[in-house]
């Protein structure tokens, strides 16, 4: 694939919203780059970018405890109160987690008072995210921290083998989930760019 072919799907599944202050951090769980996640995310939490963060994520591949549980307890050990923490423990997919995100919230929040949102979660899944809360939660003030654990820089992603992998992956689901509902374009972002896998 040509090297502009990568730059422009690259600029698209992994746009740039700088973190700025936020009503609310929103972690998407996972299973990989536990560590990473957790020191990004506690660091976000120490510079007051948030003062509450949601860590959604259940039992995933065939594991006895979810991944916000998981998450939960590293983070704890970081030295993160557990009054700033919110766990979602039930959402298998990224609709679940923005949709059972939200519910989970709003035990604990006014959930219309929540006017911005500070995004953490892998890299290669950035516009996932941010199109799935475009579609489910909109109207919120979006900024993404994405955590980058493949050991190279972003502008070089092509060239490590998972991390190509898993963004083309993305990339090649986006239209499908388009058309199913699933995902919202977002207002002001690079269309989907048109080039041959």
């Amino acid at each position: 694939m040509p090297n502009d072919a990568y730059q422009h799907i690259g600029d698209y599944m992994m746009p740039s919203f700088p973190p700025q202050p936020s009503d609310l951090g929103f972690l998407f769980g996972t299973r990989h780059g536990v560590p990473e996640f957790c020191e990004a995310e506690y660091a976000l939490w120490q510079e007051g970018m948030f003062q509450r963060l949601l860590v959604s994520g259940g039992k995933t591949g065939g594991h006895a405890r979810s991944e916000a549980e998981h998450i939960g307890e590293r983070l704890l050990a970081l030295g993160m109160p557990a009054s700033s923490l919110i766990l979602e423990t039930a959402a298998t997919n990224t609709g679940e987690n923005v949709l059972l995100g939200r519910a989970t919230v709003a035990e604990h929040m006014d959930v219309e008072s929540i006017r911005s949102v500070l995004v953490i979660g892998k890299v290669c899944s950035t516009r996932r995210y941010l199109m799935t809360l475009q579609r489910h939660w909109p109207g919120l003030r979006m900024s993404v921290c994405p955590v980058n654990y493949f050991g190279v820089p972003v502008e070089r992603w092509h060239e490590h083998d998972e991390f190509r992998a898993r963004v083309l992956g993305e990339f090649g689901k986006i239209p499908g989930y388009l058309d199913c509902g699933f995902l919202h374009e977002i207002e002001g972002c690079t269309p989907y760019p048109q080039v041959r896998l």
